[in-house]
């Protein structure tokens, strides 16, 4: 059983950054896509970044270029460092793994994703 455990979140003002760890275990590394979502009050969870066992790395485009999606050596734990950081990134931020080494087209689609952290609060200030 995969396990999927989120830390790093917190609150920040426009501008500043912040790194999310998602630590996975019960899984062998780099088989697995590996993505970040997010959810904001009233808002669609929708997806922030996705890394596939290959490296392959996919974004949304609202972050792209503000924010990396990253593993460990390992394999064991997926980072999202983001920098840059706006109001509107403000949100609970969740760790998913899809049982697949290669991320569906779309890699966005929630649905894939097996198995799912339990968030990460990320607060952005004006």
């Amino acid at each position: 059983q995969v396990q999927l455990a989120e830390s790093g979140g917190g609150s920040v003002q426009s501008g500043g950054s912040l790194r999310l760890s998602c630590a996975a275990s019960g899984y062998t590394p780099r088989t697995h896509c590996l993505a970040w979502f997010r959810q904001a009050p009233g808002k669609e969870r929708e997806g922030v970044a996705a890394i596939d066992g290959h490296g392959k790395t996919s974004y949304t485009d609202s972050v792209k270029g503000r924010f990396t999606i990253s593993l460990d050596n390992d394999g064991n734990a997926v980072y999202l460092q983001m920098n840059s950081l706006k109001p509107e990134d403000t949100a609970m931020y969740y760790c998913a793994a899809r049982s697949n080494s290669y991320c569906q087209i779309p890699w966005g689609l929630s649905a894939q994703y097996n198995y799912w952290g339990q968030g990460t609060q990320v607060t952005v200030s004006s």
